[in-house]
């Protein structure tokens, strides 16, 4: 048998956190008979692999050609002194997902997993996991790769560029009422007094984060609401998966798919998973964003409009907003320079600051206390602003040290600090107490209490919340009674 390198005197070269793909937790939180079902299907078990970190993966190559389970002293004989720690927290990730059996004496996988993990990597079975292409016609014109590229990206970029203009902006085409409903239940958008859709402090964040990332973040809103839906969670996850393993540029039937997953056709067509070319074919190709989806490649075309910044190491991408060295110049005057001829990049910008002028390939603007106001009161917070500078900043401007103005960034912070000066909250005013005795002895028994907001002791008076009122109500009363 294989041993494993990371628990043997040669330790995988691994960080000693591996942050979780954003789907595992999902999984977790999901009962074993939900797994298991899951775990039927082939496509469903490798792309689930797929998503698991180097030593999980490991764990489970390493038990899935045995027969028989293997003794837990002699997997943790393998374990070297400093990696007990890293093989404890794989263990444990991978047993949370019924795909190792948990038991104190052996080790094993789950039956059903192991046998369709093996037929994933060996091949055979009838069970179309992996799709079913559709029959060639020669009258029907094969789709390209460019075309379906070109689809995603612009479904995609729909969907951002409604998201940073808030509904305002003059938009060719509109995201469908199934994405703003999307939008709007995942916190990204909401509404105030009965306006359109505004961003949120969430939706800004989002759009900070790299195209994988904010593609599965609409996925598990997606995925929690299949049940109020009265859609089959096992059917739509193993859909995702099967799109996830199918190869980008051919046709796949629609017909060997669940009612579940016909009636998936058109929320994923919305969002730029597939193309169909209409909307009763009977075929679908899958587009790049589908078929990266549980890969490292990028889930849009890699072109000029569409790559992504890194800093420190860290992908911070804005989809096809972010240049590959960053576009962004700060004065410390507060004037902005983006060297950018990207509509969506300008849109982002217009949510802080306050544009000037517009050339062919840049923009100025400036940051004033009304612009970041407004982005304030949208949601936006002060460190998000400076974020975003950060990530997107011109090469040029990282030759400094700091990065960013400190004047800047400290203005930007007063004027968040200025607006969250004041709150309000709702509660009740105790005051006229008749000694000095009954204000200390009712005070000191709100503060127990934790609803104290404020107290003026020479005034004998204090503010509590509104849902501390009764029992201090009822202290109040029965202290007066007992007197």
């Amino acid at each position: 048998m294989p041993s494993i390198q990371a628990l043997s005197s040669t330790p995988l070269d691994i960080p000693h956190t591996v942050p979780d793909h954003a789907l595992l937790p999902f999984l977790r939180s999901q009962s074993q008979n939900t797994l298991t079902r899951l775990y039927q299907r082939p496509s469903s078990c490798l792309s689930i692999l797929r998503l698991l970190g180097p030593l999980q993966r490991q764990l489970i190559m390493n038990l899935l050609w045995l027969e028989s389970a293997i003794p837990v002293s002699t997997m943790a004989a393998w374990v070297v002194p400093d990696g007990k720690k890293l093989y404890n927290e794989a263990l444990s990730a991978v047993v949370g997902l019924h795909i190792i059996q948990n038991s104190t004496v052996k080790l094993a996988l789950n039956p059903t997993f192991k046998s369709s993990l093996r037929q994933a990597i060996t091949g055979g079975g009838t069970t179309s996991s992996f799709g079913v292409p559709a029959e060639k016609d020669e009258k029907r014109q094969p789709v390209g790769i460019d075309t379906l590229d070109a689809y995603a990206l612009e479904r995609w970029e729909t969907i951002l560029h409604y998201m940073v203009s808030s509904g305002q902006g003059q938009l060719p085409t509109k995201p469908s009422q199934g994405v703003l409903f999307l939008l709007q239940r995942s916190g990204l958008m909401q509404t105030t007094h009965g306006s359109a859709l505004q961003i949120t402090s969430a939706g800004f964040q989002f759009l900070l984060h790299s195209p994988h990332d904010q593609l599965w973040s609409l996925l598990l809103q997606y995925l929690h609401m299949a049940e109020e839906r009265q859609m089959d969670l096992v059917e739509v996850l193993s859909f995702l998966f099967m799109l996830s393993t199918m190869e980008l540029g051919r046709e796949y039937s629609a017909d060997s798919l669940s009612e579940t997953q016909k009636a998936m056709l058109e929320d994923l067509r919305d969002y730029g998973l597939i193309w169909q070319r209409k909307g009763s074919s009977k075929c679908f190709s899958p587009t790049r964003l589908a078929t990266t989806l549980t890969c490292l490649s990028p889930p849009l075309p890699t072109s000029s409009t569409a790559t992504s910044v890194t800093t420190s190491g860290t992908e911070v991408s804005l989809s096809s907003t972010a240049g590959p060295q960053g576009f962004i110049i700060l004065e410390t005057n507060y004037r902005v320079y983006a060297y950018t001829n990207n509509p969506l990049q300008t849109a982002v910008l217009n949510l802080f600051i306050t544009m000037k002028y517009r050339f062919p390939n840049l923009v100025v603007g400036m940051l004033t206390r009304e612009s970041v106001r407004k982005a304030l009161s949208n949601g936006i917070t002060a460190d998000q602003i400076i974020s975003y500078l950060v990530a997107h900043a011109h090469p040029q401007m990282r030759k400094n040290n700091p990065l960013l103005p400190v004047t800047v960034q400290d203005q930007i912070r007063l004027w968040e600090l200025e607006r969250n000066r004041l709150k309000s909250a709702e509660g009740f005013l105790y005051k006229d107490f008749a000694s000095q005795a009954d204000y200390d002895y009712v005070l000191a028994y709100a503060k127990q209490l934790g609803v104290v907001l404020w107290e003026n002791t020479t005034k004998r008076s204090f503010f509590g919340t509104l849902e501390g009122h009764a029992n201090i109500r009822g202290f109040i009363e029965r202290r007066s009674g007992a007197s």
